[in-house]
């Protein structure tokens, strides 16, 4: 007899992960294959959609060995937003894919800030122009590739061009969508006035459908290469961010999730299409109906630790972190700024760039390590700040990602926030939002709020240590007092250094 399953794809920067789940929510088996990204010139991140295909038909077929006897109900799928992926008449990719942290396209950025206006970006999109978003890059390739512009046929997003080429449809759902700066979030629909303003062709996006119904089915030459059987049913799934927040089971206004990845989320449902007037924070659709969430964005979160992991001589993330909690808060006066790629949050500034700052003769590695990962936290914390504007007020908050994992920074983080924090489980995040969401459209569940229930269980909670307040808020003050110092240098820094495009 065999057991029903469901399946949670990620088509993530560092890796394709792919998570078998029993309905009861069991996890059965995971796999994963490494994604390489290309960096041709400074500023730049590319990778080919045909080895996301590659790595997901390995990661599929490693699960499917391990979980004989099992049916596979349902897939859903998660993905970085924002990455653009240009396919030609022929339905055939015609370039590397630009991903969500590119930063090529500041001049098109401006542009779109010029051309629209930041008063009706907001009520247009909800969203500022940055060099992230997927419409700066499609300007990008009309500006400095206009035989390969006029060859687009068709955008996608890197998990829907996953689920392209799993079932031949071509399509997106509303959480991902609200990352390309050419969607309506209130309407829930391709923004026909931003595609007249750009002049951009609004038949190069998909159709949109709801992040649960069902986007088509596994198809003959699918099943062939991925070992799924044919006709299996694939929903819509969601953005990474908002996969993760439902497979953490939030959901629901008033809930805050922080997310510690190669990236750093903090992500709070709200019941209205909320919009910052100074476009400081994100606000998206949810994958969940009638909702939208606000998002702040840490471009460099556990890259910034890898980064320093591998620049201080290359020992383990569990070496570091035990170092680094030897050392009292406040890293001795060190402070990091975790601007490695630039920042989203609250500085949407390509141009800034990792700082350590307050080092003396008595700094060693560990002060260093610790000023990194409270670097990332006061990022985190910038986040939050600018949401309790908006009236969120949390009591607590759950976390996910590599750096959930780690008791030192989950620590650290309830510390900065004064905030309880909890873990959940199963933890495999945005891929189990994905099966979570594959489970409602094939209806095992009415709602992600029941999946939730049904599946996951509290791990974990943390609570601050109140003693800390004050040392971490003068901490977090020489941290904020940074970057307004250094903006200007920053832009010159940027300037000296801008990479030459052909």
């Amino acid at each position: 007899m065999t057991q029903p399953a469901f399946l949670g794809i990620d088509v993530g920067t560092s890796s394709i992960k792919v998570v078998a789940v029993a309905a009861s929510g069991e996890p059965l088996a995971i796999s994963s294959s490494p994604m390489a990204v290309s960096v041709a010139q400074p500023g730049w991140s590319e990778q080919r959609p045909e080895e996301w295909w590659v790595g997901t038909c390995s990661a599929i077929k490693e699960v499917l060995t391990a979980i004989e006897n099992t049916e596979i109900l349902g897939i859903g799928l998660s993905g970085q937003m924002h990455s653009l992926v240009a396919l030609d008449h022929a339905q055939s990719v015609i370039r590397p894919a630009i991903l969500w942290n590119d930063v090529r396209s500041s001049t098109e950025a401006a542009y779109v800030r010029d051309k629209v206006g930041n008063e009706s970006l907001r009520q247009l999109t909800g969203n500022p122009s940055l060099e992230g978003f997927t419409v700066t890059k499609l300007l990008w390739i009309r500006s400095h590739e206009p035989e390969l512009y006029e060859r687009i046929s068709h955008v996608l997003l890197a998990k829907d061009y996953i689920r392209f080429r799993l079932t031949g449809e071509l399509a997106t759902e509303p959480s991902d969508a609200s990352g390309t700066l050419l969607f309506d979030i209130v309407k829930s629909r391709w923004s026909e006035e931003m595609c007249q303003i750009l002049d951009v062709d609004v038949d190069l996006l998909p159709l949109i459908i709801d992040s649960a119904s069902i986007a088509g089915h596994i198809t003959n030459d699918a099943s062939r290469q991925t070992g799924l059987a044919e006709g299996v049913a694939v929903v819509g799934g969601g953005a990474d961010n908002a996969c993760a927040a439902v497979g953490a089971g939030v959901v629901t206004p008033g809930d805050v999730l922080f997310t510690v990845g190669t990236s750093g989320a903090v992500v709070s449902p709200v019941d209205l299409p909320l919009t910052d007037p100074g476009m400081r924070i994100h606000s998206m659709r949810h994958a969940v109906a009638d909702t939208w969430y606000l998002m702040g964005v840490v471009l460099s979160a556990g890259a910034a630790l890898d980064w320093w992991r591998r620049s201080s001589g290359g020992t383990t993330f569990d070496e570091l972190v035990a170092e680094a909690s030897t050392v009292s808060t406040g890293s001795n006066g060190v402070t990091f700024l975790p601007y490695l790629t630039g920042e989203r949050t609250p500085h949407a500034d390509a141009n800034a760039r990792g700082v350590f700052f307050g080092m003396h003769g008595r700094t060693e590695r560990a002060h260093m390590t610790r000023a990194v990962m409270e670097g990332v936290s006061f990022a985190l914390r910038d986040s939050l700040e600018l949401m309790t504007d908006h009236g969120v007020s949390p009591s607590e908050a759950t976390a996910v990602g590599g750096g959930a994992r780690s008791n030192v920074w989950l620590q650290m983080i309830s510390d900065v926030m004064s905030l309880r924090i909890r873990t959940v489980g199963p933890s495999e995040g945005a891929p189990l939002g994905a099966a979570m969401l594959a489970a409602v459209g094939v209806g095992a569940f009415s709602n992600v709020v029941d999946a939730g229930k049904a599946w996951l269980t509290d791990l974990e909670m943390v609570e601050p240590d109140r003693s800390q307040r004050v040392a971490y808020d003068d901490a977090y003050g020489r941290y904020r007092s940074l970057y307004p110092t250094l903006k200007s240098s920053f832009a010159e820094h940027g300037r000296a250094t801008e990479p030459e495009v052909d």
